[in-house]
């Protein structure tokens, strides 16, 4: 089974993803897909060829990061299912409301076409603000499934949100199955 794995910019989560990335390759072929920002920005979480690297060193093959490459995905059927993790605030919002101007956005709508999963691990700091909205959005609509989150920081972040990122592996196999893993809130 191949699995696209779309990074989008949430860069403090790096270092609790790429280690399920490292863990899915046991199971899975990875395709990385990354938004332009992860592609070309430095932070101090680590700059974008360290992340690119890595990507391509646990993958075997170096990250989708146009739309352009994106694309085809859907129609020559590329993906099993479609992980996005981490999964900004931005992305929610483009993804609930079928926008696709980022090659993240292009790869799930153009994997959507086919009826097959897409696994999001929701980190955004606006989750129980103004990107509830999108995740409810979200919830309703077929093929989209939830890694299980909860907020990372109740007291300094009250309305930010961040995925169990261990748990991607499991929510895959339930996805695949049809079935959302519970509980979804942590």
């Amino acid at each position: 089974m191949t699995i696209g794995f779309a990074m989008c910019g949430s860069f403090c989560t790096f270092s609790r993803v790429f280690p399920v990335m490292e863990r899915l390759t046991e199971e899975f072929a990875l395709i990385p897909i990354f938004s332009q920002t992860v592609y070309a920005t430095d932070s101090r979480f680590g700059t974008a060829q360290e992340h690119i690297r890595r990507a391509s060193e646990i993958c075997g093959r170096t990250p989708i990061f146009t739309i352009a490459q994106a694309e085809p995905i859907g129609p020559k059927q590329l993906l099993d299912a479609l992980v996005i993790a981490p999964c900004t605030g931005n992305t929610l919002a483009k993804l609930s409301h079928s926008i696709a101007d980022t090659p993240v956005t292009m790869a799930a709508k153009s994997h959507l076409r086919n009826s097959r999963p897409v696994i999001l691990a929701v980190s955004t700091n606006d989750a129980l603000a103004g990107a509830a909205e999108n995740i409810g959005r979200l919830l309703g609509k077929k093929h989209y499934y939830f890694v299980p989150f909860g907020q990372d920081d109740p007291e300094k972040k009250p309305t930010s949100m961040v995925a169990d990122f261990a748990q991607i592996p499991q929510t895959i196999k339930a996805a695949l199955e049809g079935r959302q893993i519970q509980p979804i809130l942590l």
